[in-house]
């Protein structure tokens, strides 16, 4: 018998190819989708798991408090002090582990180059389970100038992972020194925070053990290990009565010299947690840290796409039931028995459910790598080699099977057999199921694609809005700790080149600061160290004032220019020759100029006060060069040229500054990508749906639509009379999915101090496309019946 259902069941699928085409690529690209994000979410929740006690490990955060007692920001930096005050003080800690991040020179086969490092205390590998190769975890980081591996950088640098005892050139104090390799670790886990390919020992100078202003240095992350009987939530007490009593001379004195009025009370973030958490996110060192709502978002849009898929698979089946009626009205009368078509059905589809498994799984396989490029993983197929997912993928299967098949197999197996063996069978019914489903169909899509043309909106405007400054044609050379006479002589020996327009030094990464406006106000801006070339080379406008000038000697020790927020913010109605305070150096500068506003840290953030100086005590960082147009390879030969004659022990670093500008927008661009394919297949799904409707609706006004083309009627008629029902369930979900749409937009929107404005144009041109698609999808059908001989549907009357 089962031998019987089987060859039936394939039968029935070689003689409906298209309809079992339909069905077999909606339910495998439902399945596809579940199975890539089922893969996303066991990444994430399973992210720093695989640490022994994990449980027991936290991550020291803080909290602001104000003087009135109100809680501020959350951060999870902390410095030298935190991990040994804490554990020294608190019988609850067993230990602690502090991990920087920073980037040292290193000299390798001749070359020089910058490699990202971590700098950790030397009990790393008893808090953390990463497994060695070679070394000895508990001494591979106790002494000075040694140096641990992975598995990959050991290859890298030697060839092979047999580098115990081998040594490594790295920059210190303006030579190469070598550091010797004491242990080689495995390569760290794919979905760990915590990932390093050369650690240094932390330490720590008897002077910064000491110095008490170590409790407000916030640098590097630390790391502690709870006994299994302690408490968090008393924990955090303990800390803070530690901290208040231990740094109660610096809280004093802090205030006295720079008036901070605020506190911190210091938190437990669990290990386990953070990779997921959005108020103090794995940074500073840590890497892959991620946020919730990417996971409830795909995971939405996976469990819908297979809901739909496994619907329409019930409307095509349904709508080709009236083909199959005789065959089940010989069935019933040779004796068949209504639970023998009911396993018949179902075996149908488990067997279409299977070709579809097989062909996701293909597919998976295809498409992962892109997969892993939108999302940044790194994730592989041999993560479905897992005896729970397998178990999940197994349990997936058999519910896609019983939702698939068995609301068919009941509709099918309940028909009468007298009616549909003299061809009295008529599929009857509202089929408010199927209507609903239109309308919950095209309201998801409608939705995704107004979402998918606001975020193309939205990054189009951040990748095209004007900066205030030129970007173009500008490249920046990393160069840290670069004096004055060093930037003149480097600066000299690039304009000899005449593919090179301009030079100009500035400070690298972001510094900030404080001081003193109108007597006593503080205010807080980005500070700036620049010369007198910079805002010129940048093309910002300085719009009352000069700019520094060479003629003017005093403009590197007492003047300095700001911007226009710094001016709204000091609430300065005349700006030049007003006093900025820097009170804790016992200095004072006259502002000289006010420059015009520029996005100085992209659109992603609101312009703030801003402070330009040329002191001499501050030293540059990187090196903005303007050259002439489509001259890129012969400028960047030059510049690396010079720079290796004038810096032969740094590494050369440089990046195009719109490249840069651009990399700031990458989260938008693969989100306005992902988004784009869940309309698509949400569009496709959708369309199969409507496509099955169509052919159920077609198939039930069959006869309908002979006499009406025997009375006289169009085919134009008679195909706007077939689309008309489908075109009013398309305008409703249309209509529902809108309002949602623009709140939902229009909140993500205000997450950007820039953006654009959700505009009518976007609702009409998703309103047309939606309505385009389910006519063409609807049409096909519609044209094909009404274009029949009207004798052919006439004949059995």
């Amino acid at each position: 018998m089962l031998k019987n259902y089987f060859k039936t069941a394939l039968r029935n699928l070689l003689r409906n190819k298209v309809y079992s085409f339909i069905n077999i690529a909606g339910l495998s690209l439902g399945l596809t989708c579940a199975m890539l994000i089922v893969l996303y979410v066991k990444d994430e929740v399973s992210y720093d798991r695989f640490h022994k006690n994990v449980n027991q490990i936290y991550r020291i955060g803080f909290q602001e408090v104000t003087k009135d007692g109100v809680k501020g920001r959350k951060d999870a930096i902390t410095g030298y002090f935190q991990g040994p005050r804490f554990t020294q003080n608190i019988p609850d800690i067993e230990a602690f582990v502090r991990v920087q991040g920073g980037n040292r020179d290193i000299k390798s086969k001749g070359e020089i180059y910058s490699q990202e490092l971590s700098y950790v205390d030397s009990n790393f590998f008893s808090m953390f389970s990463f497994p060695l190769l070679s070394g000895d975890p508990n001494t591979a980081l106790v002494h000075p100038q040694t140096v641990v591996l992975s598995e990959t950088e050991a290859i890298k640098q030697f060839g092979t992972t047999d580098a115990v005892g081998k040594a490594i050139l790295f920059e210190e104090n303006k030579k190469f020194v070598p550091y010797t390799v004491t242990a080689v670790a495995k390569k760290c886990p794919q979905n760990s925070s915590l990932k390093f390919d050369v650690l240094l020992p932390m330490i720590v100078s008897k002077e910064d053990e000491q110095n008490s202003e170590n409790w407000f240095n916030f640098f590097l992350n630390t790391f502690i290990v709870l006994k299994p009987t302690a408490n968090a939530q008393a924990v955090e007490r303990k800390m803070k009565m530690v901290y208040e009593k231990d740094a109660a001379s610096e809280i004093k004195a802090q205030f006295d010299k720079y008036g901070v009025t605020q506190k911190w009370e210091y938190l437990l973030q669990p290990y386990a947690n953070m990779h997921l958490s959005t108020e103090m996110p794995a940074q500073n060192g840590l890497v892959g840290g991620s946020n919730p709502m990417f996971s409830y978002i795909l995971s939405g849009i996976a469990i819908f796409i297979l809901l739909i898929a496994c619907i329409n698979f019930i409307n095509l089946t349904v709508a080709r039931s009236v083909k199959r009626a005789k065959e089940i009205g010989i069935r019933k009368v040779v004796g068949g028995g209504r639970m023998q078509l009911i396993m018949q059905f179902m075996g149908e589809s488990f067997i279409l459910c299977f070709i579809a498994f097989v062909l996701a799984l293909g597919v998976v396989q295809l498409i992962l790598p892109v997969f892993n490029d939108l999302s940044n993983k790194a994730l592989s197929f041999s993560y479905l080699i897992d005896a729970k997912l397998v178990s999940g993928y197994v349990l997936l299967f058999l519910i896609t099977g019983l939702l698939a098949g068995f609301y068919p197999a009941l509709v099918l197996s309940k028909y009468n057999p007298t009616q549909t063996l003299y061809g009295r069978f008529m599929l009857a019914g509202k089929n408010y199921l199927q209507k609903l489903l239109v309308v919950t169909q095209f309201a998801l899509a409608s939705f995704l694609i107004i979402a998918t043309l606001t975020i193309f909106s939205q990054f189009n405007y951040l990748t095209n809005a004007k900066l205030g400054y030129d970007d173009a044609n500008l490249i920046g050379v990393q160069k840290w700790d670069l004096s004055r006479e060093q930037a003149l002589v480097f600066k000299n020996e690039l304009k000899k080149s005449p593919d090179i327009l301009e030079v100009a030094p500035k400070n690298g990464g972001f510094w900030g600061t404080m001081a003193k406006v109108n007597g006593e106000k503080q205010m807080q801006f980005a500070y700036e160290t620049v010369d007198e070339t910079y805002l010129p080379l940048l093309k910002v406008p300085v719009i009352q004032g000069r700019n520094f000038s060479q003629d003017y000697p005093s403009d590197s020790s007492h003047s300095v220019i700001v911007n226009e927020a710094f001016v709204k913010e000091a609430g300065w109605k005349e700006p030049l020759n007003q006093v900025v305070d820097f009170w804790y150096h016992n200095t004072k500068y006259n502002v000289i100029g006010v420059v015009k506003d520029y996005h100085f840290e992209g659109l992603g953030r609101k312009i703030g006060p801003q402070l330009f100086t040329m002191k001499k005590d501050n030293g540059y960082g990187i090196v903005f060069i303007k050259i002439k147009p489509r001259t890129e390879t012969a400028s960047l030969e030059y510049i690396e040229k010079v720079f290796k004659k004038l810096f032969p022990i740094n590494p050369y670093v440089y990046k195009f500054k719109h490249i840069e500008n651009l990399e700031n927008y990458q989260s938008e661009a693969k989100w306005k990508t992902i988004l784009l394919f869940g309309a698509v297949l949400t569009i496709f799904i959708s369309a199969i749906g409507l496509f099955g409707l169509s052919v159920l609706s077609a198939e039930k006004r069959t006869k309908e639509i002979g006499i009406r083309k025997v009375l006289g009627a169009s085919v134009g008629g008679v195909v706007a009379l077939l689309s008309k029902d489908f075109l009013k369930l398309i305008i409703v979900a249309f209509l529902i999915s809108m309002p949602i749409a623009w709140w939902v937009t229009n909140k993500w929107l205000e997450n950007y101090p820039y953006r654009i404005n959700v505009s009518w144009g976007i609702f009409t041109a998703t309103g047309v496309l939606v309505i385009l698609i389910a006519l063409l999808t609807v049409s096909y059908q519609a044209v094909r019946v009404a274009m029949a001989n009207p004798v052919k549907s006439l004949r059995t009357e």
